[in-house]
């Protein structure tokens, strides 16, 4: 069997590309690596955890004598690298925690894949996943493309930018053979509510106040997490050495408006008053360096790979929705201890 790593697969977008991976190749063998820190949850994968392909692995991948272990043991032919610290507004509050698991624990991955396979690499391949954020902030109009020039604008950007540097550097260096893909914000089920979606949907069940940075003027491209997922999958297998692919949903969405359609299907959904939910906004002082824009222009992977969103904003923002209010308990699980510490101290 084929034996592939997925780091971070305990995680928001990585629990759905274990079970993507898991699921649909059930000659491949799933080994999924997870430090389990306040994001990373298994409850995410409970209905996979039983399959004969998948083992679950605790471990820092900043560890790198673990790791080397871990490679020498497996000899795993792919790595498809998610694992990361991944919020913005945590890095500006500790930043060297970003530069430390994004930028070393990158780099220690990729030595141990080099050090296993370099001098045969038929057959394998190592796949970073990045961020549109590493591009910077666009005006009014533009898009990002493959060949933006990074401008990245946050310690989170700043480190992603930095560890999709070193992968494209080891591909240089010794002939590594990776892809890079940059995605747009992600949302659907399992996301750990300290993103805009899901925290805001636990707000308004809560009938909490919904704290919009700013103005809410600032707009991002959303994305489906499973349409992610598969095209993640795409890229992993079809995908050419040495190449970028920008994965995005051509669905731009201003925050504020974002979070007024979320409230009236909130409301719909709850059989609460029409503008219940919306009367629940509120503005706070903005963050440090917040990006004005994010856009991607995922023509490349739609003309090389064939891949095309499967939903609507609306429709994926309602299947959102419906998840979380039928899984409570995750909810009630996920948003208790630390999380309830830090959701007070960023937004009191």
């Amino acid at each position: 069997m084929k034996k592939i790593l997925i780091t971070g697969g305990a995680g928001f977008i990585g629990s759905h590309v274990v079970r993507q991976f898991v699921t649909a190749y059930p000659n491949y063998h799933v080994f999924n690596l997870d430090a389990l820190t306040y994001a990373g949850n298994l409850e995410n994968l409970a209905d996979i955890e039983a399959q004969n392909n998948y083992t679950f692995l605790k471990g820092d991948i900043c560890d790198e004598d673990f790791i080397n272990t871990l490679f020498e043991t497996h000899q795993f032919q792919g790595v498809i690298h998610l694992a990361a610290e991944s919020h913005v507004d945590r890095s500006i509050k500790d930043p060297l925690a970003f530069a430390k698991t994004n930028i070393l624990g990158t780099m220690i991955l990729l030595n141990a894949f080099k050090n296993l396979w370099q001098s045969n690499w038929e057959g394998k391949r190592f796949y970073h996943i990045s961020t549109d954020e590493v591009y910077g902030s666009l005006g009014a109009t533009g898009l990002f493309e493959e060949s933006t020039a990074y401008d990245p604008n946050s310690p989170y950007s700043a480190s992603k930018a930095s560890s999709d540097h070193f992968v494209r550097a080891y591909g240089e260096t010794y002939g590594l053979p990776y892809v890079i893909s940059n995605c747009s914000n992600n949302y659907g089920a399992y996301q750990f509510p300290e993103k805009l979606i899901p925290l805001f949907i636990n707000n308004i069940i809560q009938n909490q106040a919904l704290p919009v940075y700013g103005d809410g003027n600032y707009t991002r491209d959303w994305l489906y997490v499973i349409d992610h997922a598969l095209a993640i999958d795409l890229v992993f297998h079809k995908g050419n050495n040495h190449e970028t692919y920008n994965i995005g949903g051509f669905n731009e969405w201003k925050n504020i408006d974002l979070v007024k359609l979320l409230c009236q299907q909130m409301d719909v959904k709850l059989n609460r008053t029409k503008g219940s939910s919306e009367a629940l906004i509120s503005y706070v002082k903005d963050r440090p360096g917040h990006d004005l824009r994010y856009a991607i222009d995922a023509t490349k992977i739609q003309k090389e790979l064939g891949w095309n969103p499967s939903v609507t904003f609306e429709e994926g923002l309602s299947k959102t929705i419906d998840w979380y209010l039928e899984n409570t308990k995750w909810l009630d699980h996920i948003t208790s201890g630390d999380y309830i510490n830090y959701y007070k101290q960023q937004y009191s």
